[in-house]
């Protein structure tokens, strides 16, 4: 009856010994496995000579396979067979309880009576190790399978992976390279604005060096009176035309810094921004722009005139901003203005006149006080369609050559993004558009 018991302990060593072969853990197990293998068998002959009854002989090697059993289990090495070990269990209850029942009960003369239903017991306690172990094939099986698919799924996560990484270092270089691309498009549209202020400022600046030539033609000769005065001793007409001299220097140092502010203007916006904000007078920078985007129009077309009308606020408080920056703003609103209207006036004719009109004043909003700006055109004006485009980079309405697309988006980001400020636009097709730009004060 105890035959189940012995096998069960040989077939569970050598088929851990079998099972952990080629594993880093045969080194440590495969010898003493072994060892519990052979010395079942010798166990099976000792035990037979020594201990006459078969029913103690089968609680022992139960309690042997018990302790073998629970001695595995604490084992990390042995972890995964932890189903085929389980699985010993019953055949151990069986084994016990069997032979202690024959063993108490072998003086009556019903104890035989049992003998088939116990061996019965034990046999299908033997059957459910097999069950288990099949069972447990399945599940290595399966789990080898899902860990050869997870390795599988690993080895493409990782390429993946490398593939993502280079992707986006692709992406990095390309958006290095975007903005790089950026830097060049905004520097030609400063480029292209300065071009338009090239022949405005020509214009302009002859204004000043006009009157400097003049004057000092003037005070010439003036000087040489005074001398032929101060030869004939005639202190107070020479005195006269010292103080004549003083003006004309006067002015001729007043126009002299006329024509240094233009071109210094002129350089500061052809050069990069600083971003610093400083208190600027913007009734100052809008009139000096809306004068040089008209001349810079007439330099191209003589025949061009245009009503330019001023409403500048002279109570508008200083406003913190880049100047260099807000003045390139408002040269674009007043180039694309004063375009607008000429090419109104070369498809009407001469009864149409150009006008364009810029105004400040300080309003209240529930943020606070805000300078408004409102650059108005009597020009064509800009269908609805497209309104919500033209802040966009690259759009234009101007023919190829004449636009690069780029002025109001730069305008916007200048404006809305840089100053935290407000581009709004009110048009109308055939009658004109208004663009109205607002700036906090404080």
């Amino acid at each position: 009856m105890h035959f189940f018991t012995y096998l069960a302990l040989f077939l569970l060593a050598m088929r851990l010994r079998k099972s952990i072969k080629l594993t880093p853990a045969a080194a440590k197990w495969n010898m003493p496995l072994y060892g519990v293998a052979l010395g079942t068998v010798g166990l099976f002959f000792l035990l037979d000579d020594f201990i006459p009854s078969d029913e103690v002989n089968g609680i022992v090697i139960a309690l042997v396979l018990l302790g073998v059993v629970q001695f595995l289990k604490r084992e990390p090495d042995f972890e995964r067979f932890r189903v085929l070990i389980n699985a010993h269990y019953p055949l151990i209850v069986v084994a016990v309880v069997a032979n202690a029942v024959e063993l108490a009960t072998q003086n009556f003369e019903f104890s035989h009576t049992y003998d088939n239903y116990w061996q019965t017991a034990q046999l299908v306690a033997f059957g459910w190790i097999f069950l288990r172990v099949a069972t447990s094939k399945k599940q290595q099986s399966e789990l080898k399978r899902i860990s050869e698919r997870k390795d599988e799924l690993e080895i493409l996560v990782a390429a993946r992976t490398a593939e993502i990484t280079q992707q986006r270092n692709e992406l990095q270089e390309t958006v290095k390279e975007l903005q790089a691309t950026q830097a060049q498009l905004i520097q030609q549209e400063k480029l292209a604005s300065l071009g338009e202020l090239t022949a405005g400022i020509a214009h302009e600046i002859q204004n000043p060096l006009n009157f400097v030539n003049n004057f000092s033609e003037v005070s010439m000769e003036l000087i040489e009176e005074m001398e032929e005065e101060m030869a004939k001793g005639d202190i107070e007409e020479a005195n006269a035309i010292a103080a004549d001299i003083k003006q004309n220097l006067e002015k001729i140092r007043h126009h002299g810094k006329r024509a240094d502010g233009i071109v210094k203007g002129m350089l500061q916006h052809s050069r990069a921004s600083s971003n610093v904000k400083e208190p600027t007078n913007l009734n100052t920078i809008a009139d000096e722009y809306f004068r040089l985007a008209y001349h810079g129009l007439r330099a191209k077309d003589k025949s061009f005139n245009a009503e330019l009308v001023s409403n500048l606020d002279p109570n508008l408080p200083s406003i913190n901003m880049v100047s260099q920056d807000v003045g390139r703003v408002l040269l674009n609103m007043f180039t694309n203005a004063f375009y607008a209207v000429h090419q109104k006036q070369k498809i009407i004719g001469g009864d149409f006149k150009p006008r364009v009109e810029v105004s400040t004043r300080t309003i209240v909003t529930p943020k606070g006080q805000e300078a408004e700006i409102m650059i108005k055109d009597n020009g064509s004006g800009i269908p609805d369609a497209i309104k919500d485009k033209i802040m966009q980079p690259f759009f234009t309405t101007k023919p190829a050559g004449e636009g690069t697309g780029l002025g109001l988006s730069l305008s916007y980001d200048i404006i809305v993004k840089a100053h935290k400020g407000h581009i709004n636009i009110n048009s109308k097709v055939g009658e004109g558009s208004e663009f109205i730009i607002t700036l906090p004060i404080a």
